[in-house]
């Protein structure tokens, strides 16, 4: 422990070469880790080394240089991030959209019928869409998070003490003790029944701060779609994470 107290402070990252490319990896230093692990956010695409206490950063180096190539095929394999542009397809409700830049002058954000796939046109200045798309996309999140709370506090006889909207990396929707509801925005990207099964999911967390076989039960005698919105989450939920 003397050697750990005398260390200076870490660096926030190490940068590693890996066949031309270069990987940023960022260091997380945990006093009950008992070994070095590496790990390649879904989400985000962040890469991140958790440390134990007494581990030596040149040791860490070493570990992360010789793991390089899995971190590399890791990384090969995240979907290719999307951006909120001109042009660019995004799922709203699970059907695909284009984005349409009508014009630069201000207006309302909002979808429209075309002859061939729907579009949500934006009225701004080019550098204001990505923006403009991502707060239309959180209140149709919000509008739809709020009807099914509705719908499904009615099921339960319990109401939420508040509803919060974000854009969250770890969890799709959580429930505090002091029954406030969390859920993210990305979740108006997927086929509604997975937005309405997360509703299920963290209202009956209401009642069942768990996830006993009470709580099972209660999700399952209010949300007829389990299984089905489970099994899209486990398919498709990181995929989400590559939109905006």
């Amino acid at each position: 422990m003397r050697l750990a107290l005398l260390r200076g402070p870490d660096p926030d990252h190490l940068d590693i070469a890996h066949e031309g490319e270069t990987f940023r990896i960022a260091l997380r230093r945990r006093p009950t880790a008992r070994r070095l692990t590496l790990r390649v956010s879904s989400a985000t695409g962040e890469v991140v080394m958790t440390l134990p206490a007494r581990t030596s950063l040149a040791v860490a180096q070493k570990f992360a240089i010789s793991h390089s190539g899995w971190i590399a095929l890791r990384l090969a394999k995240l979907p290719e991030r999307i951006a909120f542009v001109d042009g660019a397809v995004l799922p709203l409700r699970g059907i695909p959209h284009r984005i349409v830049h009508r014009s630069s002058t201000g207006g309302l954000t909002r979808v429209e019928a075309t002859a061939d796939d729907p579009v949500i046109t934006v009225a701004c200045e080019a550098p204001h869409i990505a923006r403009r798309i991502g707060d239309f996309l959180e209140r149709e999140a919000r509008r739809d998070l709020t009807a099914a709370v509705k719908s499904y506090g009615g099921a339960i006889g319990q109401a939420p003490t508040r509803i919060t909207v974000r854009d969250t990396r770890s969890r799709w929707g959580s429930c505090t003790a002091q029954g406030a509801l969390n859920f993210s925005w990305r979740l108006i990207l997927a086929p509604p029944l997975v937005l309405d099964y997360l509703v299920a999911h963290e209202m009956a967390h209401l009642k069942e701060m768990n996830h006993s076989a009470r709580f099972w039960s209660l999700v399952g005698a209010i949300c007829p779609h389990v299984e089905e919105a489970e099994r899209w989450l486990k398919c498709n939920g990181s995929s989400l994470h590559r939109y905006g």
